[in-house]
């Protein structure tokens, strides 16, 4: 039984209203420093790994809230990350996204990213473009680091970063255009796929954060790679770094 996006955008669709009921006690877990998941997170998840496991049963599920030990990634696998930009969550402001991918053979074949209070759905197929509400978006066409808008994450849960990488953040400040920062990851790569911004970098990230964004990135003609140019590793954290493919050169002179 073949995948269809339309169902899927289904499933994200109804979970989001979890997210935008604002009567939900958020009771906050905290994992680690600024690293948080609340009641929707978990409601989220839940809902969404519920529904594909009804539609799709022989497809295993990842997701940010659980151990994800039995996971092979060699085989078929969705990864969901349920509220992205948890943190803006808990303070009400409204930079979160769910992000949904579809992996086959360690390959990203389908991703979704929903934005829950602007209602702006990114959807991308592998080999069939990438697209924003249904129409066909594509990264921007700037071609130098000095005319470039730039996002980045901060790396919060790893604050002993912060020395590197703002020394990183202010090299890239003085010879880009201006900089941009909603503290949600996968945002930002929709951001990046449909020409708002032309790069997002950050270290250290995991799977779920950027499933989804990968394959928009790549379906919209950018580039996405590790800070040294090199493939990512799924099973670990990774420094990543997705361009319009226009100033990835430049940007990863910077970064490595």
């Amino acid at each position: 039984m073949g995948v269809h996006i339309e169902q899927v955008v289904k499933i994200v669709r109804e979970a989001a209203v979890i997210i935008r009921n604002r009567e939900i006690d958020l009771n906050i877990t905290i994992k680690g420093a600024a690293d948080y998941a609340t009641e929707i997170d978990f409601k989220v998840q839940q809902f969404i790994e519920k529904e594909l496991k009804n539609a799709y049963p022989k497809i295993q599920f990842m997701g940010e809230e659980k151990s994800n030990e039995e996971v092979d990634f060699n085989e078929k696998f969705w990864v969901l990350d349920p509220v992205d930009g948890t943190n803006n969550l808990v303070h009400d402001y409204k930079e979160v996204a769910i992000s949904l991918a579809l992996f086959d053979k360690r390959e990203g074949v389908l991703g979704v990213v929903y934005q829950p209070y602007t209602e702006e759905l990114y959807t991308a197929n592998k080999g069939q473009g990438a697209y924003l509400n249904g129409n066909k978006i594509q990264v921007s066409k700037v071609k130098t680091l000095s005319k470039s808008l730039i996002s980045f994450g901060a790396s919060p849960y790893y604050k002993e970063l912060a020395e590197e990488n703002f020394e990183v953040f202010k090299e890239i400040f003085t010879r880009c255009e201006d900089f941009r920062r909603t503290g949600s990851a996968a945002m930002e790569l929709a951001y990046v796929a449909s020409g708002r911004v032309e790069s997002f970098f950050e270290k250290r990230l995991k799977l779920w954060d950027y499933a989804a964004g990968i394959l928009l990135v790549k379906e919209a003609g950018g580039k996405f790679t590790g800070y040294k140019g090199d493939e990512l590793e799924l099973e670990v954290c990774s420094d990543i770094v997705a361009t319009n493919g226009k100033i990835h050169s430049e940007l990863l002179e910077i970064l490595h």
